[in-house]
């Protein structure tokens, strides 16, 4: 499967750990991760030598040719909520998932989009199996 991994760039990278345990988890499922480079330490400032404009429409391409979009959503991004919201307008199953001691937004929580799974974890098996079963049942849907 094509998997669209959204997270927080410019918004904060405490997590890029986690991020980093995401994509290798896809990967080692044997789903290729359209956008992995974003889990990496050095993103920001790879990222700064791309035009806004080219960031722009590189990933909406990319969201639009994804199966599904996994997001991690514990440090709020305007990137990734706009993403999220694509991927549901075009009927992409989404993923969020959330450290669960973490304030996320109500526009997140509250979404009742049936191709919206939420995942609220305490650490890396919880996300795991989180994962495992999001893209099966994703993979199945495709």
């Amino acid at each position: 499967m094509e998997i669209y991994f959204s997270c927080s760039i410019t918004g904060g990278r405490r997590d890029q750990r986690i991020y980093a345990r995401m994509v290798d988890f896809m990967r080692q499922q044997g789903h290729h991760v359209l956008t992995a480079h974003l889990a990496g330490e050095n993103v920001v400032m790879e990222e700064t030598t791309v035009d806004a404009r080219d960031v722009y429409r590189r990933d909406m391409e990319w969201v639009e040719s994804c199966d599904a979009l996994v997001a991690e959503v514990s440090t709020p991004s305007h990137g990734v909520g706009y993403e999220i919201a694509l991927a549901l307008l075009r009927g992409k199953a989404v993923l969020c998932c959330y450290r669960d001691n973490r304030t996320v937004s109500k526009m997140v929580l509250g979404n009742t989009h049936p191709n919206l799974t939420l995942c609220a974890y305490q650490g890396l098996a919880d996300l795991r199996v989180a994962l495992g079963l999001f893209l099966e049942r994703a993979d199945v849907r495709r």
